[in-house]
């Protein structure tokens, strides 16, 4: 098959991931998608780097099955914690995870250099993002807050409710008062919460989309690489979780705006 031709692979501990999916979409709406999410072991963020390394090589694997021609790395944990791995595993696959993109829009926008990320426990307990911020701006306050609450809200549809905005104000509290001006959304659930995380932060401080920020980095990624996909034909997106697919195209409505074609459940382990 012609490179330019294979689906974009994309793997998340969940379904998070499907906010980047949705903002693929609408960059690049040619292109086709092979999508997994690995809902038997959901959530990545409270294991241990090895444990979530050995899930994100399985998940690879799975994703070269269905001749992908480049992985993203859906995932803030994973990203955190096994990115590096992965391009040394795979030296000749194109692979992205979704914490550089979203640290160069924090730097591009800081104009105090004070920025907050909030992110799973995994993820502000790894440094990532400050590790990469700092690499493009070394002078710069980085504040890491972890929102372990938010990916549940997300998943029960509490976006408007008032315990929602209580635990949001509980944990932004720290960050309004430490005087930041950009605020990185570091977990693919977190933009479905952007309204209520605007409000509470204020609206002088610019909020980072990482979905929207990946589909921009896969875009000049594929570019660069001649990797585009040339059909207008409008392509087909495949699913696939480790559980519960009928549980996944429920909330995947919710993520995406519309009605997933198709889920199917397969098994990663061994791979």
């Amino acid at each position: 098959m012609n490179d330019r031709k294979k689906a974009i692979g994309i793997f998340d501990s969940g379904i998070g991931g499907l906010t980047v999916v949705k903002e693929i979409s609408r960059l690049l709406p040619q292109e086709r998608i092979v999508y997994f999410g690995d809902t038997a072991r959901v959530p990545y963020g409270s294991k241990s780097k090895e444990t979530v390394t050995k899930f994100s090589f399985q998940n690879t694997r799975f994703l070269l099955e269905q001749k992908v021609k480049m992985v993203i790395v859906a995932c803030n944990t994973a990203s955190a914690l096994s990115l590096q791995a992965l391009r040394e595993e795979f030296k000749d696959l194109p692979i992205l995870g979704v914490i550089e993109p979203g640290a160069k829009a924090a730097v591009s926008r800081t104009k105090k250099k004070r920025i907050g990320v909030i992110g799973t426990l995994g993820t502000i307990a790894s440094g990532v993002y400050e590790k990469n911020i700092r690499e493009l701006i070394p002078e710069v306050l980085v504040i890491g807050q972890a929102c372990p609450l938010f990916v549940p809200l997300v998943e029960e549809g509490w976006i408007n409710k008032q315990a929602t905005r209580l635990i949001t104000e509980e944990y932004l509290t720290p960050l309004r008062q430490a005087g930041i001006d950009t605020l990185v959304l570091g977990c693919t659930h977190y933009p479905l919460l952007k309204g209520v995380i605007q409000n509470v932060i204020g609206e002088e401080v610019s909020l980072v989309d990482s979905a929207f920020e990946t589909a921009l980095a896969i875009k000049e990624m594929l570019t660069n690489r001649s990797l585009l996909r040339e059909s207008t034909d409008e392509p087909e997106h495949t699913f696939f979780v480790s559980d519960l697919p009928l549980k996944f195209l429920e909330m995947g409505e919710r993520f995406l705006g519309r009605v997933l074609p198709n889920c199917l459940k397969v098994t990663v382990e061994g791979l």
